[in-house]
């Protein structure tokens, strides 16, 4: 796997949670108690970590230093700054 920071990492899990908006990872909880519509309730839902193991695997450096890196989203490539910005 390539070393991503932290910032690319929360970056590269909101991309994943465009496919599965109703996981949230494991430790995190809502930070209020929702609302009944919401469907939440305050729970906790917990990741498929194959699922996102999988996801994961596939970002591939773009850069030599290690500055960008690239994952393969919905038929095109999405660049990830080590800042956390993305661009497609």
């Amino acid at each position: 796997m390539v070393k991503l920071t932290k910032e690319q990492r929360k970056a590269l899990f909101k991309i994943f949670q465009r496919d599965f908006p109703g996981w949230v990872t494991p430790r995190r909880r809502h930070e209020r108690p929702c609302c009944p519509q919401c469907g939440y309730g305050g729970a906790t839902v917990q990741v498929s970590s194959i699922a996102y193991r999988n996801f994961r695997k596939k970002v591939t450096p773009y850069l030599s230093d290690n500055s960008c890196v690239m994952v393969p989203w919905h038929g095109m490539w999405l660049g990830i700054e080590r800042d956390g910005h993305t661009h497609s």
